[in-house]
């Protein structure tokens, strides 16, 4: 370190510098007090003025912006608000199954998962999208082929938020993984795969929130607000199919603003009972 560097940086316990044996070898580990203060001066010495950190571009996020909104849901259109007897029956629900979750976890952690289930890892955001949600719906295809009649290709739709798969992923892993699909669902569709995942995920999520989790909740109970406000207006009863449909979706979309609201006390987002 430069002279004028010690001026600038003084030293908040000045030491010393220390008389050792000819012998002193600063590649082991210090043996007494002194050989350890010998060796923090060295290591020091050797620092260099300007260090630059070697950042990957590809592992940085595309979005840097973060948009923080304060705004709660839109309200749930005449007609379609849950009542405050479906809600509470809906938590109590919830909450016996993150118990029983919780309970056995060790459990299903050492089941073996098949040999056609390879879980990406935490950071692989496609691998992700493509794993819950399957290759047909993430590169959004809705025809089926003659093979695909055959059997259930969990490739194409996606593998299931089994307990086996969900008790083996970590908390860093599970917030990721939640925000890949609230991304996502934030410009697509929402489907019966994204729908049990997103259960599922929230039913690993830890009390107390950590604050990124916080803020993916709200965000996932806004779009999920929003969606429904379009599947009502989409609601034309031409076809009893169809019409059912948008109600099994309505009734989805209910039940995670419910979650969220409800479960993880963000009451200012709850739908007001019908």
């Amino acid at each position: 370190m430069e002279p004028g560097m010690e001026e600038l940086m003084p030293r908040l316990l000045p030491v010393d510098d220390c008389d050792l044996s000819e012998d002193f070898d600063p590649t082991v580990p210090p043996r007494t007090p002194q050989e350890y203060l010998k060796r923090v001066q060295i290591e020091a010495a050797r620092c260099p003025d300007v260090v630059v950190a070697q950042i990957d571009p590809k592992k940085l996020r595309k979005k840097q912006t973060v948009n923080i909104s304060i705004s709660g849901c839109q309200p749930a259109p005449e007609g379609y608000a849950p009542t405050l007897k479906w809600q509470q029956q809906q938590v109590a629900n919830f909450s016996a199954i993150r118990q029983s979750l919780n309970k056995h976890r060790s459990h299903w952690r050492s089941q073996h998962l098949d040999s056609n289930v390879t879980m990406p890892k935490s950071e692989d955001e496609e691998g992700w999208k493509k794993f819950c949600l399957g290759e047909r719906a993430y590169s959004e295809i809705d025809a089926l082929s003659d093979n695909e009649n055959l059997g259930i290709d969990y490739l194409k739709v996606g593998f299931p938020p089994l307990l086996s798969i969900v008790s083996r992923m970590s908390q860093a892993t599970v917030t990721s993984v939640l925000e890949y699909l609230t991304s996502w669902f934030g410009e697509k569709k929402f489907t019966p795969e994204l729908g049990r995942w997103l259960y599922a995920l929230l039913a690993c999520l830890e009390k107390p929130l950590l604050p990124e989790a916080h803020s993916l909740i709200r965000q996932l109970a806004r779009r999920c607000s929003e969606v429904r406000v379009l599947e009502v207006t989409r609601t034309v009863p031409v076809f009893l199919f169809q019409e059912n449909k948008n109600e099994e979706q309505i009734s989805a979309l209910n039940l995670i603003i419910c979650l969220v609201s409800r479960y993880f006390d963000q009451r200012d987002l709850a739908d007001e009972p019908s």
